[in-house]
């Protein structure tokens, strides 16, 4: 079932669950973000790229990953919005509970990424500016706790894994998260049970068909608040 935010003729705004897969790498998967829009909207199935496998679907999150995502309703939409992408005047924002302390209250952080050689289907990495495409991700701490910090987090780029791979490079990787982990650094602190990344996108914003500037929200699920009243506790 959708959990649809706002809805015009246009686009749909939906809070996307963690577990969804966004759609099909192959067509074998049937329960995806792709089937659900299917059915609830048949008209979608003529609008993007690539009409199959992704129709409707400017961007995507993660499957362990929740929070807001725009879905476009037709052909000018999506071509709207994708441009917007593409010219990075989209804006997108994040809660990520990461491991340690970041010193600094705010932080740039500009390295381009790619696909592991050893991982090469899985995980990405960091790598020279000329070895693959740049990235540019910022954070702002929004509260330290003794072995976390919640950082709120804004991409400008929208790499596949960005976010978890450049926390994880200086050394924060994000809790929950099975790829990009320091397991030496989990060993160090208590387990907490979750069973997804403590990521969510909260914030999406970008310009309307008739160039008005629409900002929409959704706070973080009750599993990552959960976490976070342990967290104020523990601080206490």
């Amino acid at each position: 079932m959708l959990d649809i935010i706002y809805e015009n003729d246009d686009f749909l705004i939906i809070n996307k669950p963690s577990g969804l897969i966004v759609h099909p790498t192959t067509f074998k998967e049937t329960n995806t973000l792709v089937h659900f829009l299917i059915n609830y909207y048949p008209q979608i199935k003529n609008i993007g790229d690539d009409k199959d496998l992704r129709p409707g679907i400017v961007h995507r999150l993660d499957k362990n990953v929740s929070g807001l995502m725009v879905i476009a309703k037709t052909q000018e939409a999506f071509d709207h919005l994708k441009e917007q992408f593409k010219e990075r005047k989209v804006k997108k924002e994040y809660y990520a509970l990461v491991y340690g302390e970041v010193k600094e209250e705010k932080g740039i952080i500009d390295l381009a990424i790619g696909f592991s050689k050893r991982k090469s289907k899985i995980k990405m990495t960091v790598f020279s500016q000329n070895k693959s495409k740049s990235a540019i991700t910022e954070y702002e701490v929004l509260k330290k706790f003794p072995n976390f910090t919640l950082l709120k987090v804004k991409i400008k780029t929208g790499r596949t894994h960005q976010i978890r791979a450049h926390l994880n490079f200086i050394g924060h990787p994000i809790l929950g998260d099975k790829i990009y982990r320091n397991k030496g650094l989990e060993r160090k602190i208590k387990k907490i049970n979750l069973d997804r990344i403590f990521l969510h996108s909260f914030m999406l914003c970008f310009y309307d068909l008739k160039n008005k500037w629409v900002e929409f929200e959704k706070e973080m699920p009750e599993e990552l608040n959960e976490i976070i009243k342990i967290q104020n506790k523990n601080f206490v």
